[in-house]
Protein backbone atom coordinates (compact mmCIF):
# COMPACT_ATOMS: atom_id res chain seq x y z
CA UNK A 1 0.00 0.00 0.00
CA UNK A 2 2.49 1.72 0.84
CA UNK A 3 4.47 1.50 -2.89
CA UNK A 4 0.82 2.50 -4.41
CA UNK A 5 0.69 5.65 -2.56
CA UNK A 6 4.46 6.66 -3.34
CA UNK A 7 4.02 5.91 -6.78
CA UNK A 8 6.63 3.13 -6.95
CA UNK A 9 3.89 0.62 -7.94
CA UNK A 10 0.88 1.60 -10.04
CA UNK A 11 -1.85 -1.60 -9.44
CA UNK A 12 -2.12 -3.40 -6.56
CA UNK A 13 -4.78 -6.35 -5.65
CA UNK A 14 -5.77 -5.96 -1.67
CA UNK A 15 -8.56 -6.53 0.42
CA UNK A 16 -11.01 -4.03 0.59
CA UNK A 17 -10.63 -2.52 4.56
CA UNK A 18 -6.64 -1.86 3.32
CA UNK A 19 -7.97 0.04 0.22
CA UNK A 20 -11.28 1.61 0.97
CA UNK A 21 -10.65 4.41 2.71
CA UNK A 22 -8.42 5.79 -0.27
CA UNK A 23 -10.34 5.02 -3.01
CA UNK A 24 -13.06 7.09 -0.57
CA UNK A 25 -10.76 9.88 0.00
CA UNK A 26 -9.96 10.55 -3.61
CA UNK A 27 -6.39 8.93 -2.82
CA UNK A 28 -6.50 5.79 -4.94
CA UNK A 29 -9.31 5.03 -8.31
CA UNK A 30 -10.35 1.35 -8.17
CA UNK A 31 -10.35 -0.15 -11.25
CA UNK A 32 -12.21 -3.17 -10.70
CA UNK A 33 -13.04 -5.21 -7.74
CA UNK A 34 -12.34 -9.35 -7.83
CA UNK A 35 -15.71 -10.84 -6.09
CA UNK A 36 -18.84 -12.00 -8.08
CA UNK A 37 -20.37 -9.13 -7.63
CA UNK A 38 -20.46 -5.15 -7.48
CA UNK A 39 -19.27 -3.94 -4.09
CA UNK A 40 -21.96 -1.87 -2.63
CA UNK A 41 -19.75 0.53 -0.79
CA UNK A 42 -18.70 1.22 -4.45
CA UNK A 43 -21.12 0.23 -7.00
CA UNK A 44 -19.50 2.26 -9.58
CA UNK A 45 -16.73 0.44 -10.30
CA UNK A 46 -16.89 -2.95 -12.03
CA UNK A 47 -16.23 -6.51 -11.25
CA UNK A 48 -12.99 -8.48 -12.74
CA UNK A 49 -15.54 -10.92 -14.00
CA UNK A 50 -17.39 -7.65 -16.41
CA UNK A 51 -14.23 -8.40 -18.51
CA UNK A 52 -13.22 -11.58 -17.44
CA UNK A 53 -15.45 -14.13 -17.92
CA UNK A 54 -15.84 -16.03 -14.23
CA UNK A 55 -13.45 -14.39 -12.39
CA UNK A 56 -13.52 -14.58 -8.64
CA UNK A 57 -11.39 -14.13 -5.95
CA UNK A 58 -12.45 -12.97 -2.54
CA UNK A 59 -10.92 -12.53 0.98
CA UNK A 60 -12.86 -14.81 3.71
CA UNK A 61 -12.46 -15.06 6.94
CA UNK A 62 -14.05 -17.87 9.55
CA UNK A 63 -13.58 -19.67 12.70
CA UNK A 64 -12.60 -22.74 13.42
CA UNK A 65 -12.21 -25.45 16.40
CA UNK A 66 -9.99 -28.71 16.81
CA UNK A 67 -10.72 -32.02 15.40
CA UNK A 68 -13.30 -33.56 18.05
CA UNK A 69 -15.27 -30.39 19.44
CA UNK A 70 -18.20 -31.47 20.46
CA UNK A 71 -20.86 -31.02 18.26
CA UNK A 72 -22.98 -28.92 21.12
CA UNK A 73 -19.79 -26.55 21.04
CA UNK A 74 -19.66 -26.00 17.40
CA UNK A 75 -23.30 -25.74 17.75
CA UNK A 76 -23.43 -22.85 20.42
CA UNK A 77 -20.15 -20.88 18.94
CA UNK A 78 -21.86 -20.96 15.66
CA UNK A 79 -24.98 -19.37 17.42
CA UNK A 80 -23.51 -17.13 18.98
CA UNK A 81 -21.23 -15.88 15.65
CA UNK A 82 -24.38 -15.71 13.64
CA UNK A 83 -25.91 -13.76 16.24
CA UNK A 84 -23.38 -11.16 16.55
CA UNK A 85 -22.97 -10.96 12.64
CA UNK A 86 -26.75 -10.14 12.59
CA UNK A 87 -26.29 -7.13 15.19
CA UNK A 88 -26.93 -3.75 12.55
CA UNK A 89 -23.72 -1.96 14.11
CA UNK A 90 -22.06 -4.96 12.75
CA UNK A 91 -23.53 -5.19 9.94
CA UNK A 92 -23.20 -1.31 9.73
CA UNK A 93 -19.05 -1.80 10.58
CA UNK A 94 -18.30 -4.34 7.79
CA UNK A 95 -20.24 -3.00 5.23
CA UNK A 96 -17.70 0.41 5.65
CA UNK A 97 -15.14 -1.93 5.34
CA UNK A 98 -16.02 -3.19 2.31
CA UNK A 99 -17.59 -6.58 4.15
CA UNK A 100 -20.07 -8.64 3.97
CA UNK A 101 -21.10 -11.23 6.90
CA UNK A 102 -21.64 -14.60 5.61
CA UNK A 103 -24.23 -16.41 8.43
CA UNK A 104 -23.91 -20.33 7.71
CA UNK A 105 -24.37 -23.31 9.76
CA UNK A 106 -21.19 -25.25 10.78
CA UNK A 107 -22.20 -27.74 7.45
CA UNK A 108 -22.28 -24.34 5.23
CA UNK A 109 -19.09 -22.87 6.56
CA UNK A 110 -17.61 -26.49 5.92
CA UNK A 111 -18.87 -26.64 2.15
CA UNK A 112 -17.69 -22.74 1.57
CA UNK A 113 -14.46 -24.15 2.72
CA UNK A 114 -14.40 -27.16 0.53
CA UNK A 115 -15.14 -25.21 -2.69
CA UNK A 116 -13.02 -22.76 -2.00
CA UNK A 117 -10.01 -25.12 -1.61
CA UNK A 118 -11.18 -27.24 -4.90
CA UNK A 119 -11.32 -23.68 -6.85
CA UNK A 120 -7.80 -22.68 -5.79
CA UNK A 121 -6.19 -26.47 -6.01
CA UNK A 122 -7.79 -26.05 -10.13
CA UNK A 123 -5.66 -23.04 -10.67
CA UNK A 124 -2.52 -23.93 -8.79
CA UNK A 125 -2.19 -27.39 -10.70
CA UNK A 126 -3.17 -25.10 -13.81
CA UNK A 127 -0.29 -22.56 -13.40
CA UNK A 128 2.10 -25.52 -12.65
CA UNK A 129 2.65 -24.46 -9.06
CA UNK A 130 4.02 -27.39 -6.43
CA UNK A 131 5.10 -27.56 -3.04
CA UNK A 132 8.58 -27.55 -2.75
Amino acid sequence: MTDLLSGQVQVIFDNMPSVLPHIKSGGLRALAVTTAARSPELPEVPTVSETVKDFEASAWFGIGVPKNTPQEIIDKLNAEVNAILAEPEIVKRLAELGGVPIVVTPKGFGDVVAAETEKWEKIVKFAGARVE
